[in-house]
């Protein structure tokens, strides 16, 4: 065998394990032959020196060493022995306040050991929150890794952060695109424009797409500041500035003529990959209940609504109103209606526009869920199925965003919201999740934040129920976290032994840990960078080659579909909604996009070059040398 983690990820859990394990592995495809674990007082921990002390304590709150700020409280506390540790036994996490060691490794032999001082629970998450950076500290190298998570970026949290670093941390934790706060860069500005620039072309090397992320109704704070007559309003009247967002009147003609000329100009300025079209819908999240949030209440909504309906629909929160919303339920339904078909016309209107002005990008939108949580149309006047049918006409990705109301729920979600969306529309593959990782308002335990197990279970369990996963946002990605995102976002499905090789199965492209050359399917395969061996969709046998590929395509970011090694270079079919990014290990002499030669841009890093494709579904050839 080729790799140490055998069995992959069909393995059985003893009864003593418990649930915990189980989940917290699965997320990363690892299997127990890795690595041994032991527990409390047990005779095996005991055996290897994990013996308890006559001293007990009330743990409830723990240290994790890799992020001692972090809070991590327990729902359940536990009384539990202080532990002697063995010699050269390295500590990950101990009780808050009087420093007992809770979980400590040390190799035995050339196996890992890991020891946790009490179960991990039913969860995998609830004790422990980083077991699985423990197992990395170890030495366990995990089998599989993903390349096609998405996530926000706003440029304000990373003024100091060099944009190569960044491009690389970026490609290494599997995110293939970035969507780039916009809004910051809509008036052009000398200084602003030169480090996206900069940002976008360090991101191109790395094979890292960039997306204008936008925001509407919120445009920019110097058209907010430049424009008071078009900014919106809220149900008491007051300019509609909510949390961050300062949000515009889109409804009215003339402002919204000066928006599309800003944005149009915004999208022609850079050389961006698509655009996300994200929250283009209403406030507030409690419906009528907070008329401080509710929106849209500007005079031109009301005026319409008004010759429709007969009444303005302020009246809909005066008390003292016979439409008051909880006393005239059918006045409040019309409102409701009408915002909702307001809030579809102006996504395809905003939709139509960008594809007019664009046509090459890759369009997304990112939309609140009323599936899960139906009031969401009610209070935000958001309604995925009257907007899902516009897909096909306008080829847009379906960026699902689950709302505050329900982020305390388990991964388990996920799986659900997936099914719920695909009865919505035949084009699954254009569906993508929001996974929100920030500090959630519910009592959860054991942090506030997603982060360690709990987060790798979202992602992991999202990427195997949607085409694509999106983060909100990079920046609130723990430190700890970023090196083993691309392990849990991988959608491998099965794998088991066969021969000196494995027999997988994958949902999307992943990435397979094999060191050196390597067949797939009987065929000398060159989609590999001699430690990840990149896999289509579908079944697959990998097994050890003896030939390397005179070219190789160490990375794609598209749906690889098939690979084949060609004289002096690599020819490849992909799919992809944006422009490809194809990295290769050597420079390209002569690069062939279905059949025909292409001027394509071929930009170079440190240890390889990335040459940018079309989109659609092509069949590239790169070329190296002479002789063809």
């Amino acid at each position: 065998m080729t790799c140490a983690w055998a069995f992959g990820i069909l393995w059985l859990a003893s009864a003593a394990a418990g649930q915990g394990w189980p989940r917290i592995l699965s997320v990363v495809g690892l299997g127990p032959a890795a690595f041994t674990t032991v527990e409390g007082g047990s005779p095996q921990a005991r055996d290897l020196g994990f013996r308890p002390t006559d001293k007990t304590i009330r743990v409830a709150a723990v240290e994790e060493l890799r992020d001692p700020q972090l809070e991590v409280i327990w729902e359940q506390p536990l009384t539990l022995p202080v532990y002697e540790l063995p010699a050269g036994a390295e500590v990950f996490t101990r009780e808050k306040y009087t420093r007992a060691p809770l979980v400590a490794g040390l190799r035995s032999g050339d196996r890992p050991v890991l020891w946790t001082a009490a179960g991990v629970g039913e969860k995998g998450y609830e004790r422990f929150p980083y077991l699985l950076q423990a197992l990395a500290g170890l030495g366990v190298e995990f089998p599989f890794r993903g390349a096609r998570t998405w996530a926000f970026f706003d440029s304000s949290y990373r003024l100091r952060a060099d944009p190569d670093f960044l491009a690389r941390r970026w490609r290494a934790a599997g995110i293939a695109a970035i969507h780039a706060a916009a809004w910051h860069f809509y008036e052009p500005e000398a200084a602003r424009d030169a480090y996206l620039a900069n940002l976008i072309e360090a991101c191109h090397r790395q094979g890292v797409l960039v997306y204008a992320w936008l925001e509407l109704p919120h445009v920019s704070e110097k058209f907010w500041d430049d424009r008071p007559a078009c900014r919106e309003k809220t149900a008491i009247l007051q300019d509609a500035h909510l949390d961050w967002r300062k949000l515009i009147n889109l409804a009215d003609p003339e402002c919204s003529r000066d928006v599309e000329a800003g944005v149009a100009a915004l999208l022609r300025r850079f050389d961006w990959d698509g655009v996300n079209l994200a929250e283009l819908y209403f406030e507030s999240i409690h419906g009528a209940q907070d008329p401080q949030r509710f929106t849209p209440m500007n005079e031109t909504i009301r005026a319409a609504f008004r010759q429709q309906a007969g009444f303005d629909p302020l009246e809909l929160f005066r008390r003292d109103s016979p439409h008051y919303w909880e006393r005239d339920r059918p006045a409040w339904s019309r409102f409701v209606d009408y915002r909702a078909a307001l809030t579809r016309r102006l996504q395809e209107h905003w939709l139509a526009r960008v594809r007019a002005w664009r046509p090459d990008l890759d369009l997304a939108l990112t939309h609140i869920d009323d599936r899960f949580d139906p009031r969401m149309r009610e209070s935000l006047g958001a309604d995925a199925a009257a907007l899902l049918p516009l897909a096909e006409r306008l080829d847009f990705t379906f960026i699902i965003e689950d709302p505050a109301t329900v982020w305390h729920l388990g991964p388990e979600r996920y799986p659900e919201i997936a099914r719920r969306y695909a009865a919505l529309t035949p084009f699954a593959s254009r569906l993508a999740v929001d996974i929100n990782i920030v500090e959630r308002y519910q009592n959860v335990y054991p942090t506030k934040k997603q982060t360690g197990t709990e987060l790798f279970q979202l992602l992991h369990l999202a990427s195997g129920s949607f085409a694509r996963v999106m983060l909100y946002f990079e920046q609130s990605i723990a430190r700890a976290d970023y090196d083993l995102l691309a392990a849990a976002s991988a959608a491998v499905r099965r794998m088991e032994p066969a021969g000196d090789g494995w027999r997988l199965e994958a949902a999307q492209t992943a990435g397979v840990r094999w060191k050196g050359a390597a067949k797939l399917d009987g065929r000398s395969w060159p989609a590999t960078d001699g430690e990840t061996v990149w896999i289509p969709p579908g079944q697959h046998l990998v097994e050890k080659d003896t030939v390397a590929a005179p070219v190789r395509l160490l990375q794609l970011n598209a749906d690889l579909l098939d690979a084949r090694v060609v004289a002096r270079g690599v020819e490849f079919d992909y799919r992809s909604p944006s422009r490809a990014a194809a990295l290769v290990d050597c420079r390209p002499a002569r690069i062939l996009v279905d059949g025909q030669p292409v001027a394509a841009t071929v930009l170079e890093a440190d240890h390889h070059f990335t040459v940018l494709l079309p989109p659609g579904r092509r069949t590239a050839r790169i070329l190296s040398g002479e002789g063809w």
